[in-house]
């Protein structure tokens, strides 16, 4: 009995080193994409370290900023109010005379806007926050000369702007709270509700991080960039929600399925923002582009990665993957 029983333990140990062996040139065999898909697979878990790092990242600018400013997130002059200097001119090099008083305050908000009649230009309205009365007049005074004629100073308060700001974060409140009853009204699925809920939490609480290391203050237009990503934060989540939970495909075919779908999504959401971004002059523009632009970057991390993984964990711990 005991020789039979050493003989049945060496022919399994034999052919777990024959199947080792199989697999381990079967790995490789295959081309550096077929181990990618492979490792993105298997390796899921560890590659949520990746959105957790990011969210931690940008806790830590949030930090840094409040204690710095006294806000976490850098507010634009139409939020947070500050001084304005209208002055009639005809200098017409804008971009030039932007950048120096940028460059003169490096920490303050500063917009620059026009008046013109005619098509002809008659002057310049200056808005700025966090910036000093008189030395916002010596620098201009080095572009344009400023006389008691030609220019009038107007301090603007916080109140509106503040209303404003606390209108905007009470309808993004508002937003995940109505994304959140639809996902489940379709779904029936709390836990893939949360899930998706809080993938676009993450994408938009990194961007918001990213945002605030890129030193680009936030605007109206702004806040409405990032309400359109949780719509796309969403959509992509529906996506994958839909493949693994309604149609029930076998995993890595559904996985991939629908990342095909969804990442051209992005890919095509990136590209046009983009061609944006590069192509507008409008300072509020630009800075909804970009947000879109970092966000839609941040969403493939988020859900393709994030949502995923909390999905996998949900269907392997009801037997379901």
């Amino acid at each position: 009995m005991a020789k039979r029983r050493g003989k049945s333990v060496k022919k399994q140990n034999a052919k777990k080193q024959n199947t080792s062996k199989v697999n381990k040139e079967v790995k490789k065999n295959l081309t550096f994409l077929q181990k990618a898909e492979d490792y993105y697979i298997n390796e899921y878990k560890k590659l949520l370290l990746i959105p957790v790092g990011l969210f931690v990242l940008s806790m830590i600018i949030l930090l840094v900023t409040y204690s710095t400013t006294g806000d976490f997130i850098r507010r634009d002059v139409s939020l947070k109010g500050g001084i304005s200097l209208t002055i009639n001119t005809d200098y017409n090099d804008i971009a030039g005379f932007e950048n120096h008083l940028n460059t003169n305050f490096p920490e303050g908000s500063i917009n620059i806007r026009t008046i013109e009649s005619g098509g002809k230009l008659n002057g310049i309205i200056i808005e700025a926050s966090d910036v000093d009365e008189d030395l916002l007049l010596d620098a201009v005074n080095e572009k344009i000369i400023l006389t008691k004629e030609n220019y009038s100073l107007e301090t603007m308060g916080s109140t509106l702007g503040q209303s404003f700001f606390i209108q905007m974060f009470w309808s993004l409140i508002l937003a995940f709270i109505f994304m959140g009853l639809v996902f489940q009204f379709y779904f029936k699925n709390w836990y893939a509700t949360g899930a998706a809920l809080f993938s676009a939490f993450m994408d938009i609480f990194i961007t918001l991080g990213l945002m605030n290391l890129f030193n680009v203050r936030l605007t109206a237009g702004g806040i409405a960039a990032y309400l359109m990503l949780i719509g796309y934060s969403i959509d992509t989540s529906i996506l994958i929600s839909t493949k693994l939970l309604i149609e029930k495909n076998e995993l890595r075919t559904g996985i991939f399925n629908a990342m095909k779908t969804g990442l051209t999504m992005s890919a095509a959401g990136i590209a046009a923002t983009g061609i944006s971004f590069l192509f507008t002059n409008n300072n509020t523009l630009k800075q909804i582009m970009l947000i879109l632009i970092v966000g839609l970057f941040i969403d493939i991390i988020t859900t393709w990665i994030g949502n995923l993984a909390f999905l996998r964990m949900h269907l392997e711990k009801n037997g379901k993957a």
